[in-house]
């Protein structure tokens, strides 16, 4: 049964403190600290994109170093293992995985050695899956759920508006079910995952 964060576009104000609270709460893990969300705007409405930990995970199928695995019904990727490829990226139908990557400690950046030509600048910024930075390893990073926490996900203990909650399984068949019933009847009126919190009856 997989879960995942889903969030509701109708509460989040687009304040970021769910891609704040990401990146912190990772970084004081010794992991990369690029928020494994990205909140989304249109013309009226915002919500972060998160990973849907799919139940095929394409981004597990691609990965040459199985560094991607199925783990209590969550997709988790061990950045230890991460070799680069960029394949899961690239394999990601929702664009959920994204490239990070940090410099060793203590060595500035440009940093050349006397028997070495100096390293090029880095190129302007067009992409996290195009982007190089001489002396950074580029390392995939994705929604973990903050497996590694107890008080759960930090993104939605975090969202001022509660628009963020997680869903599992059960909880897409019942909305399904309630989206069946609703047009049967000829009422098309709103069956969100979020506006079904009691489940069909």
């Amino acid at each position: 049964m997989n879960r995942f964060v889903i969030a509701d576009a109708t509460l989040c104000i687009g304040c970021h403190t769910c891609e704040a609270a990401c990146s912190e709460t990772h970084r004081q893990h010794g992991l990369q600290s690029m928020p494994r969300l990205s909140v989304m705007r249109s013309a009226k409405e915002s919500a972060p994109q998160l990973c849907h930990h799919c139940e095929d995970a394409p981004c597990a199928g691609v990965c040459p170093v199985n560094a991607i695995n199925r783990v209590e019904g969550a997709v988790q990727l061990n950045e230890s293992l991460c070799v680069s490829c960029k394949l899961c990226a690239i394999a990601c139908p929702f664009g959920a995985i994204e490239m990070s990557g940090s410099r060793p400690l203590h060595i500035p950046a440009n940093a050349n050695s006397p028997k070495a030509p100096p390293a090029p600048p880095a190129p302007a910024r067009v992409s996290s899956l195009l982007d190089w930075v001489p002396g950074v390893r580029a390392v995939a990073v994705k929604c973990d759920l903050c497996d590694f926490d107890e008080s759960g996900p930090a993104c939605i203990r975090t969202c001022p508006t509660g628009a963020l909650r997680m869903v599992n399984s059960l909880d897409i068949a019942r909305a399904s079910k309630r989206k069946r019933e609703l047009t049967l009847n000829g009422d098309y009126g709103d069956f969100s995952l979020l506006n079904l919190k009691g489940g069909a009856k």
